[in-house]
């Protein structure tokens, strides 16, 4: 797909459009901080309709997200703060991606060799404080 520019107000309408393209659960966002990956990624959940949007897991690593119900939609890693794919294969990564939610994975280039091959690469790039620019 060719790039193409977007402004901010519309990225619920592009979530919605992104997650009914791609028949992976599997979506890996790239860009630079402040691109947009995590702006993006709440409003696929929002789509989804998750109880809870959260925040970037930068910290934790990883997020759990449910519907209304109690029923499980989704995780949302952020391997930015990881030193090498060891450390995501020791937490159990493998395990994440055996189960039917969707997967969202911010700086998924911190663990190329684990990722599952039918994954969606999103590539998200800052243009201003209103417009990005995605690639899917």
């Amino acid at each position: 797909m060719p790039v193409k520019n977007f402004a901010l107000d519309v990225i619920d309408t592009l979530a919605k459009t992104i997650l009914k393209e791609k028949s992976s659960k599997y979506f890996c966002f790239y860009g630079d901080m402040g691109a947009g990956k995590t702006t993006l990624i709440k409003a696929m959940l929002k789509t989804l309709e998750a109880k809870d949007l959260g925040n970037s897991p930068t910290f934790g690593i990883v997020n759990e997200y449910h519907d209304t119900d109690g029923n499980l939609l989704a995780y949302h890693f952020d391997f930015y703060r990881l030193n090498n794919e060891e450390e995501a294969y020791d937490m159990g990564l493998e395990d994440y991606f055996d189960t039917d939610a969707h997967i969202f994975i911010e700086w998924p280039e911190h663990i190329p060799n684990l990722l599952p091959e039918d994954h969606n690469a999103i590539y998200l790039r800052f243009i201003d404080e209103n417009t990005r620019s995605i690639e899917y």
